[in-house]
């Protein structure tokens, strides 16, 4: 993987964030990481920073970080455009070798990125290892349900269509490419390098897992 492939997808990765089903699943991830007030937050592999927007008015500082430089530079412009630059900071970099100190953030996130990876645990233990004890982690992961035959007729069911429907289903192929989990899997992973206090949250109608631990 290298940042060049998703240069020129700012555009649909900016309106799938938007869109309301993965807009929905963001509320829930930021709901299940409560407060967010004067902590230090890292989003891994943070797209056009949406994710972060929502914990602005809390977070003494929100970091992002991406593979790709046109993601960060779309996220600093989206953090300028809401006028809160002051507390941001988004930085070019591989989820699987974080530029960061050991126990550094006190939440650290990650969405729609660990199952991209070719090896997912790598990405996993760098989210671990910059965050401070006591700290949160939050990921939002492809379910072992998630094909395109099940994203489409969740589609169908939720009358979703149009780019709302295309961006699923695109993510849907991918998730049967790349990685998906269940819930066991996930929590077998994260307690293996030393998380506890496990919890899942199924989104999307099983399609999908929002996952918090503590370290």
């Amino acid at each position: 993987m290298n940042g060049e492939e998703f240069d020129e997808l700012v555009s649909f990765f900016d309106s799938m964030a938007r869109t309301e089903w993965l807009s929905g699943v963001h509320d829930t991830l930021k709901e299940k990481t409560g407060s967010w007030e004067r902590k230090n937050v890292l989003d891994v592999g943070c797209g056009t920073g949406r994710l972060l927007l929502r914990g602005a008015d809390e977070a003494a500082k929100l970091t992002g970080i991406d593979l790709s430089s046109e993601m960060v530079k779309a996220s600093i412009q989206n953090f300028f455009f809401h006028n809160r630059s002051e507390k941001s900071e988004f930085v070019v970099g591989d989820a699987c070798d974080l530029p960061f100190d050991d126990a550094s953030f006190d939440l650290t996130l990650s969405t729609c990125v660990m199952f991209l990876l070719p090896e997912p645990e790598l990405g996993i233990k760098e989210m671990i290892r910059v965050l401070k004890s006591g700290g949160t982690i939050g990921m939002l992961n492809p379910s072992e349900k998630m094909n395109q035959k099940e994203a489409f007729q969740y589609c169908k069911d939720h009358q979703i269509c149009g780019f709302e429907q295309t961006a699923m289903l695109k993510w849907a192929n991918v998730s049967t490419r790349r990685h998906r989990y269940s819930s066991r899997e996930l929590t077998a992973l994260l307690e293996k390098n030393g998380l506890s206090d496990v919890e899942h949250h199924e989104v999307l109608g099983g399609l999908a897992i929002v996952t918090i631990a503590k370290k």
